[in-house]
């Protein structure tokens, strides 16, 4: 693993983006954009819940090549963001895919099926030219059979929660994120008091992953604390990337498989 670069950075993550959340996000997208060059990950779904196809929405389409234009980094997350696969008896299988989440596509797919999705995605960037180095499962859940079809593909990185990982070889770099539980009022509160403790803990770290979602924007509470943080952070000097330039910018360089 590379040295980290010794300006502290920031990575500014959209999770679930796609043309039924994108009005959630515009104000805050909006509000980014008016406090300068801010540049975002947006974590794409090519067909949220089977409902939100990418090929017949033109003008999100647009709207996301515009955003590469600006210079940020759009990566591929998962293909329907939902978790379609029978429920097993397994007691830990079932609270993780109906209690933790609903939405774990790629936590139980073989590497067959990992492996269909996973070109399938990466066909629909290729058809619009839009470059794509990075792979991001929902939930952050990914099968074996997922890890393996990851080393067989031209994907430079991965990540989980708290790091990202270099493709094909999964070698870790930490890469410490925030991320709320907003769905209720008491999850918001709880969210913020970690966040805060959180922060302090991280203050000195190479860098700090914000992982926003369409909920959070829902919620006054939670949209306002993302951007208030946000500015702070700034405001100590942190630099703002994207996850493919920060990862170029360590010592071991990323280019994709031809």
């Amino acid at each position: 693993m590379g040295e980290p670069m010794s300006s502290p950075s920031l990575l500014l993550v959209l999770h679930d983006v796609a043309p039924q959340t994108w009005e959630d996000y515009r104000p805050f997208v909006e509000a980014v954009d008016a406090l300068g060059a801010v540049p975002m990950t947006w974590l794409v779904v090519p067909d949220f819940h089977h409902h939100n196809d990418l090929q017949t929405h033109p003008e999100f389409r647009r709207m996301l090549a515009g955003r590469l234009e600006r210079g940020d980094e759009l990566a591929l997350h998962g293909y329907f963001h939902c978790d379609d696969e029978p429920i097993s008896a397994n007691p830990r299988d079932w609270f993780m895919r109906r209690i933790y989440t609903h939405e774990a596509e790629f936590y139980r797919l073989s590497r067959e099926h990992a492996l269909a999705r996973l070109r399938a995605g990466i066909d629909l960037f290729d058809r619009y030219h839009w470059p794509l180095q990075g792979f991001v499962a929902p939930a952050w859940l990914m099968s074996e059979g997922t890890r393996q079809a990851l080393r067989r593909l031209p994907l430079s990185y991965t990540s989980d929660a708290q790091h990202l990982y270099r493709l094909p070889d999964f070698a870790p770099i930490d890469a410490p994120g925030l991320v709320w539980s907003s769905r209720s009022a008491w999850r918001r509160g709880l969210s913020k008091l970690v966040s805060d403790r959180l922060e302090h803990r991280w203050r000195q770290a190479p860098v700090i992953r914000l992982g926003i979602h369409p909920v959070d924007m829902r919620h006054e509470f939670s949209r306002t604390y993302w951007l208030n943080l946000l500015q702070r952070l700034l405001d100590k000097g942190r630099m703002p990337l994207t996850k493919v330039c920060w990862l170029a910018r360590q010592n071991q360089p990323m280019e994709r498989a031809a």
